[in-house]
């Protein structure tokens, strides 16, 4: 069996495919493209659907990926189980119409136990098949899998109702009995049973059937084959990992966390091992979806994100860990993962920053949390029974992020009980909703009835902050009712000032007065129905009736912030395609008051003076003052006008063209400035890439602007007084003379310290000892490292004072090796880096080089007398 690094593995799986002519597609974003139906992409083939309901055809019908998933329906069971992650990669191959089963079995019998490939122990693997295909049983034998390693099981048949189905072959590793959780005689204890012997490593799913909406399948015209292998689970057989969290893909960052700690170790105990696991799993999954743009929320993405941060922090408390820290593990991700994945990496400080901004909100909540917790407690003891109900324990958790073995353990300690039965059937409740909101994730889904069932209209009122309007629909965990009088609704309005999410601008906030001024709920989101209406996700005050007519009232600072940043992403657009060129497109966006960020296509990163370039030419147009104007058309006349449709878009009969001079003409539904000298000044904070040819800028304007700057200002301010400088416009002068005198400095040390080393040289060379045929120079000097060994090598070279040269210094914890050969020592069979291999881990190190020169380094100094007898003997030996 191949001992391999995750990255080596993964590599080793595309090269594999690629070799028997497969295209190689890089992972897409977590985020899924034109598909509503799901949440995050969850698996390769989520990312293939195009290919496979033929809306596009590839250009190569055999395809492999590595792709990265997330996966969230049983968050709670992560840590708890040696599998369970929320983000993971899965590897796949894929056949859209070319090879079906003889060849997806054989490739993939021949990738397992080859040893040309992972050279995994036949006998230790078991495979199950639908036991009315007989093919692919056969198959099996013929590639060399026993008889009695081949498991029928009748739920081998991938079927999600009408489209494509078919039977699935899945391919288990045998860990051991001593690896089990059941039994040897337990009727679970076979391959695809509820046991933990067996590890499920690959699924290939034959779909050669098509599942008719009137029951019967047929056989489809194209057969297709859609494999998965979990990289996690197959590493964990190559690395004899117990669990997948004992991979090199988790335990730097486990190992980061301990170090937070005061001193818990993870594998020392059950329940600090479990909230390592959480930990990794989790600040893994929201560096990724960070990193592809999503953002904590209340809802949707954004809200599976706060989940997790909160959940991770949770058990960093259970570890000691006071305050925020999550984010300082996000450099530990993206260097496990960058040879594959260099988005986390180059994106380590905005995903920093956004991951201690919520750790820094989850303290405030927790605070918040904790105080309601303390009345319930005092509620309870006041009770008949002393319990708090299921409903308030729910609450805690999704409001506030407790656990529930949090709000137990704190009630037990306070003589109380909770009611765990209601706290199941309000969880089980919530699971409903999700499923309902995110529709049948393996198919297309189906889309929410009720809401496509309302068809009142609701008018978006531009330029209005305030008005009445009409409650025209309740909605309460999904049903329509005449009366809000819970925690939470959605509403609807005949009109309303609220902008509901859209083309990266978030929604309005703000609150619903009733006809006596009172305050009746709190507008936390706005979306779009099916059909289009605005819904208002609202905290519900005072109860509200269908029907009676409500005051809405927009938050309008926030408004007007959208406002300003609206329109600057509009102008950075235009600026981007003048300065980058016409071939630059935007590729998202994000509108935050005062704040944006815009995704685009590029090829390279942008240069400073490019940068520089677009920052000024926005603030160009801001202070012309250019009046913003807005018109409704059919698309044809405002393309005909210049105008960009963002995204391939399919528009409506009429759309919305915003217009500043010639400069930026766009199709747009947003809310905009009057004037662009509205939003005051712009400035670009950073450019960075967030995948292959595609770059993201992130902005400031308006009060937010002025905030940043008159920060750098003040630090301009603090240089100015360390480098003593008179004038600001000095300091850069100033600053380069201070960086040549240390360059001269520098260089008089280096200077001085080769004289030095001329000096030992004498003496070091004048001890040449016999080894066997050759005459060797070993010993350990005193130099300041491998620089100076170096030098030391090369005149040993220039001077010719012996067959084979090892010189080794130790300083500072650092341990460092040279070993050079001369003509006749390299004659005699002898290789420098052959050497130094040999040696190495004597002194905790590793290294390589040429044959007749080599160098190691290591964390052990008092290993190098043994490194540099061994060399000795090694020579001797010869």
């Amino acid at each position: 069996m191949k001992k391999l690094t995750s990255s080596e593995f993964r590599q080793m799986f595309l090269d594999f495919f690629e070799q028997h002519g497969h295209m190689v597609m890089p992972s897409q974003s977590l985020i899924p493209q034109d598909d509503p139906t799901l949440l995050w992409i969850n698996s390769g083939v989520a990312t293939m659907k195009k290919y496979f309901d033929g809306s596009v055809v590839p250009k190569n019908h055999r395809i492999t990926s590595s792709q990265k998933s997330i996966r969230t329906n049983d968050i709670e069971n992560v840590g708890k189980t040696a599998r369970h992650q929320t983000f993971f990669e899965m590897l796949g191959n894929f056949s859209v119409g070319d090879y079906f089963k003889k060849e997806a079995i054989s490739w993939a019998w021949e990738f397992l136990t080859s040893p040309e490939w992972l050279d995994l122990d036949k006998e230790k693997l078991y495979c199950t098949v639908y036991p009315k295909d007989t093919e692919a049983h056969k198959i099996w034998l013929e590639v060399g899998m026993p008889e009695d390693h081949i498991v029928k099981l009748e739920e081998n048949f991938w079927d999600i109702g009408e489209g494509p189905c078919g039977p699935d072959s899945e391919i288990f590793y045998d860990r051991g009995q001593e690896n089990n959780d059941v039994a040897e005689d337990d009727p679970e204890n076979f391959p695809g049973g509820e046991n933990a012997r067996y590890l499920e490593i690959w699924n290939i799913v034959f779909s050669q059937y098509n599942h008719l909406a009137n029951g019967e399948y047929v056989d489809q015209p194209h057969k297709n084959i859609d494999t998965g292998m979990g990289l996690e689970r197959v590493l964990s057989i190559l690395q004899d990992a117990p669990t997948n969290f004992e991979t090199d893909l988790f335990l730097p960052i486990i190992h980061e966390t301990e170090m937070m700690t005061a001193n818990k170790k993870y594998g020392e105990n059950a329940a600090d091992t479990t909230a390592f696991k959480i930990i990794a799993d989790h600040v893994r999954t929201v560096s990724f979806a960070i990193a592809d743009g999503a953002l904590p929320s209340n809802t949707g993405r954004g809200y599976v994100l706060r989940r997790l941060i909160r959940r991770a922090d949770l058990n960093g408390q259970r570890l000691g860990i006071k305050g925020s820290f999550l984010y300082k593990l996000v450099p530990v991700v993206g260097k496990i993962m960058e040879s594959h994945y260099p988005e986390v990496t180059d994106q380590k400080d905005f995903i920093a920053k956004v991951i201690k901004n919520e750790e820094e909100r989850f303290q405030l909540t927790l605070d918040s949390g904790l105080t309601l917790l303390d009345d319930l407690i005092e509620k309870a003891k006041k009770s008949d029974d002393k319990t708090i109900s299921g409903k308030d324990a729910f609450k805690l958790f999704d409001t506030y992020g407790f656990p529930y073995e949090l709000t137990f353990e704190t009630a037990q300690d306070a003589g109380l009980e909770v009611d765990k039965k209601g706290f199941d059937a309000e969880m089980k409740a919530q699971k409903e909703r999700a499923r309902k909101a995110r529709g049948d994730l393996q198919s297309m889904g189906a889309q929410d009835e009720t809401l496509m069932n309302l068809k009142d209209k609701s008018e978006f009122e531009y330029g209005v902050y305030e008005d009445n309007a009409k409650l025209i629909d309740i909605l309460v965990d999904d049903q329509l009712v005449d009366r809000a009088d819970g925690d939470h609704a959605v509403l609807i309005f005949d009109k309303t000032p609220f902008y509901a999410e859209r083309g990266g601008q978030v929604a309005d906030h703000g609150n619903i007065y009733n006809r006596e001024g009172e305050l009746v709920a709190q507008v936390t989101d706005v979306q779009h129905a099916p059909n289009d209406q605005n819904m208002h996700f609202v905290d519900v005050v005072l109860p509200l009736e269908k029907g009676e007519e409500y005051t809405l009232k927009i938050d309008r600072v926030r408004r007007e912030g959208l406002r300003h940043s609206h329109t600057a992403t509009h102008l950075l657009h235009a600026a981007l395609r003048s300065v980058l060129g016409e071939h630059t497109h935007q590729a998202g966006s994000l509108v935050e008051p005062d704040f944006l960020r815009f995704d685009f296509t590029a090829i390279e990163p942008m240069t400073a003076k490019e940068i520089k370039s677009v920052e000024n030419l926005v603030n160009q147009k801001i202070w012309e003052a250019i009046e913003v104007k807005t018109a409704i058309t059919d698309p044809e006349k405002g393309k005909d006008m210049g105008a960009l449709a963002l995204f391939d878009g399919k528009y409506g009969d009429k759309v919305r063209v915003v217009q500043m001079d010639d400069f930026s003409i766009e199709f747009c539904g947003g809310t905009h400035c009057a004037n662009t000298n509205q939003i005051g000044v712009f400035k670009i904070i950073s450019e960075s890439a967030i995948g292959a040819g595609m770059r993201r800028i992130e902005a400031v304007m308006s009060k937010k602007a002025y905030e940043y700057l008159s920060n750098r200002s003040e630090l301009l301010d603090e240089i100015q007084a360390e480098v003593k400088s008179t004038k600001p416009e000095d300091i850069l002068d100033k600053v380069g003379s201070l960086e040549q005198e240390l360059h001269d400095s520098q260089k008089q040390v280096e200077d001085l310290n080769s004289q030095i080393n001329q000096v030992k040289a004498g003496s070091i060379f004048n001890n040449v000892e016999q080894a066997g045929d050759l005459s060797i120079i070993a010993q350990k000097v005193d130099v300041n490292g491998m620089n100076d060994l170096r030098e030391l090598a090369d005149t040993w070279k220039s001077e010719d004072k012996s067959d084979v040269l090892v010189l080794a210094a130790g300083k500072d914890g650092k341990a460092n090796m040279i070993i050079s050969l001369n003509d006749k020592a390299l004659d005699a069979g002898l290789k420098a880096g052959d050497l130094i291999k040999q040696v190495a881990p004597t002194f905790g190190g590793g290294g390589g080089g040429r044959p007749n020169m080599a160098q190691a380094g290591g964390k052990k100094p008092e290993g190098l007398e043994d490194a540099i007898k061994q060399v000795i003997s090694i020579v001797t030996e010869n």
